[in-house]
């Protein structure tokens, strides 16, 4: 009977979760990331997700981290929940500097300093587009990654994430109501929440055209492919004028394609 793969994008608010059945990404799942949460509830979450999608099939790990405090937790849960040890990502300087196994470059001042997740980032797109690529992620953060043709991660920009000036405007105007992010009807509001929903959606919007096109000219790569990830990447970006393409779990796929280049970790 074939495996199936449980590749795990440990984020900073939010862990995402791919099933994959060789290349293909059979279902996926986002759980908050918390500390407070024990190896056993996680296990036990894990095995409810997955069992109900692969009865009896023998389940692999491999988890992507930018989270060390979380990482022990998840690889204990994972133990437990399947009985093999997962592979973990968190290190990405020494997978693909000075000859490493993937197929990619960190060309910036500091590689050691690059997350986990724009390594994977970086190493999907070389490997889905293969063409120069601007990677949008709209998480916590939001990040912009150059990502050449050839596969060469050349630095980018980091900002504050989608909800952060929201949550960082309800707390510091206590008079302003918290909204939902959604798309608002107009632009200019007559009510305090229809001003505050446009002015909290369209800075993002206009924030990552503005972005983007710094970066395109800056880089000298006019027509870089613009591609948006995370878990607002379908919300905001068909409200966007510079983006090209939506792909949710960019990371993930970075993470079955690491997996399978790095080869079993069982083996030998």
């Amino acid at each position: 009977m074939s495996e199936l793969l449980l590749a795990i994008d440990i984020g900073n608010t939010e862990s995402v979760l791919g099933l994959f059945r060789g290349r293909e990404l059979l279902r996926h799942w986002r759980i908050s990331t918390d500390v407070r949460r024990t190896p056993d509830e996680l296990a036990h979450l894990l095995s409810h997700l997955v069992t109900r999608e692969a009865v009896d099939t023998p389940i692999r790990g491999v988890i992507g981290s930018v989270v060390p405090a979380v990482e022990p937790i998840v690889t204990r849960g994972f133990r437990r929940a399947f009985g093999r040890e997962p592979r973990l990502i968190n290190d990405p300087a020494r997978l693909v500097e000075d000859g490493g196994p993937l197929p990619i470059r960190l060309d910036v001042e500091e590689p050691a300093s690059v997350g986990a997740d724009r390594m994977l980032n970086t190493l999907a797109a070389a490997q889905m587009y293969g063409v120069d690529t601007i990677a949008v992620d709209l998480g916590t953060a939001t990040t912009f990654d150059c990502i050449t043709g050839g596969g060469a991660f050349v630095g980018g920009v980091i900002s504050p994430g989608p909800r952060a000036g929201i949550e960082g405007l309800a707390q510091r105007a206590t008079r302003l109501p918290y909204i939902d992010l959604v798309p608002p009807d107009v632009v200019v509001g007559r009510r305090t929440d229809s001003c505050l929903r446009s002015g909290c959606f369209y800075a993002i919007v206009d924030a990552i055209d503005g972005m983007v096109r710094r970066i395109k000219g800056e880089w000298g790569r006019p027509q870089a492919l613009v591609v948006t990830t995370g878990g607002l990447a379908a919300l905001i970006a068909p409200h966007c004028q510079t983006v090209d393409l939506v792909e949710p779990y960019l990371t993930l796929y970075g993470l079955e394609i690491a997996d399978r280049l790095l080869g079993d970790p069982e083996a030998g």
